[in-house]
């Protein structure tokens, strides 16, 4: 476990929120990006969340009130206030308060006081409280610090009968990414810096095939399979450049994200892109097929079955993988979803489209399924070869796969050398 004596990268203090029970989330995925972390549980936090549950996300012991004044080398919040991020996450308006009064009773309140590095608010309330004129002078006041805010969302409240409404905490994926990225410049001691000089380009999220103005086809992907990618290229030194379907995450930092809708935006968007890149990883989940003349105006229901005319959309990895002999070096990597015959499916697309190697997802299998955090893929190679690995965050898969990416490439270029 992390020593209480030294300062990690990423504290996370958990506020007196319902949202706290998502804080070992926030905690295993920071942790994934190769930051260390600590925790500070303030005691309306452990009300919703364990100490045990936290200190084994943060691989750290939790610091509450009851821990501040233990025997340590230095003062324990001012051991705590010098990581170079600290996320508050679950923030409650007493939170808020506490901070932009300048207090300093509580351990959490401390160690806001004494912070060295950035400080990421991440709120939780209910709407009448969020839009209180007193919570958000405080916010104003803590933003004109320096401070930064992330949310709150709009969505249904934690607690019951209270609908929905801005004050919905963002998810862990979310949090973890918007502090990684904070990180800046100064990359983890973990963080290989194998992508240093290269262009990643990297496609996530679905299409909307549209038939008419407001209505369209498309699949449930929510894109943080690609996303997660291109943040684990950025923090490994790459240029990174994301194209993404209509997906519900924030653009990353540090990454350039060009947000198209069909998968004709998509190719159009990606091609160019990918002429001068390095590692081409497509993960977006391409609509098969689009109409093949989409009405001009809404059309009014009628009784009756309707026929829709379907036309092919362009296959971009196999248009890529045309002219893969003529880039060198190039690294080109797709996705492949099956349900049965997955290895031999997957071996003769890589093939077929000239990719380098191919994920194979899974979609009936528990824990994994369009949206979830985790995924299981087997890695599937031209010759049939074939990886399967456990089921894993989508951010140790974008781990995973880049580092395969890094030594393919090698190979390449030395039998090109």
């Amino acid at each position: 476990m992390t020593d209480p004596a030294q300062a990690p990268d990423v504290l996370v203090i958990v506020g007196g929120s319902v949202a706290a029970v998502k804080a070992p989330a926030a905690l295993r995925r920071i942790r994934e990006g190769g930051a260390s972390t600590a925790v500070i549980a303030t005691p309306a936090a452990l009300h919703f969340v364990t100490p045990l549950s936290l200190a084994a996300a943060a691989n750290s012991e939790v610091a509450t009130d009851e821990t501040w004044f233990a025997p340590l080398p230095r003062a324990q919040h001012l051991t705590l206030a010098r990581a170079r991020v600290t996320v508050v996450l679950g923030a409650s308006a007493q939170l808020l308060a506490a901070a932009a009064g300048g207090h300093a009773d509580t351990l959490a309140a401390a160690t806001l006081l004494s912070a060295e590095g950035k400080v990421l608010w991440v709120p939780a309330m209910n709407e009448r409280m969020w839009r209180h004129p007193a919570v958000q002078a405080n916010a104003e006041r803590l933003r004109a610090w320096g401070h930064l805010f992330l949310g709150p969302e709009q969505g249904p409240f934690g607690t019951p009968g209270e609908g929905s409404g801005i004050g919905r905490m963002a998810e862990p994926e979310e949090i973890a990414a918007r502090a990684l990225s904070l990180l800046g410049e100064v990359q983890c001691p973990s963080t290989p810096q194998d992508l240093a000089g290269l262009k990643v380009v990297v496609s996530a999220g679905p299409t909307r095939e549209y038939l008419d103005p407001v209505r369209f086809i498309s699949n449930p992907s929510s894109g943080k399979m690609g996303f997660a990618v291109a943040e684990e290229a950025r923090s490994r030194g790459a240029e990174v450049v994301l194209v993404t379907g209509p997906v519900n995450l924030v653009d990353p930092e540090g990454v350039r994200t060009v947000r198209v809708e069909s998968a004709l935006e998509m190719q159009s968007a990606i091609v160019p892109e990918a002429q001068e890149a390095d590692i081409v990883v497509m993960t977006a989940a391409v609509a098969d097929y689009r109409a093949a003349a989409p009405k001009g105006e809404k059309e009014a229901k009628t009784p009756g079955d309707v026929t829709v005319h379907l036309t092919p959309n362009p296959d971009i990895l196999a248009g890529l993988g045309e002219g893969q002999a003529a880039r060198p070096g190039r690294v080109l990597i797709g996705f492949a979803m099956e349900t049965h015959a997955g290895v031999e499916r997957a071996a003769l697309k890589a093939r077929r489209k000239n990719a380098d190697f191919i994920l194979l997802n899974y979609p009936t299998r528990e824990g994994t399924a369009f949206g979830g955090d985790d995924n299981q893929v087997t890695l599937v190679r031209p010759d049939g070869s074939f990886e399967d690995w456990p089921r894993l965050s989508k951010r140790e898969v974008a781990r995973r796969l880049l580092g395969e990416a890094v030594r393919v490439r090698k190979v390449q270029t030395s039998s090109d050398g």
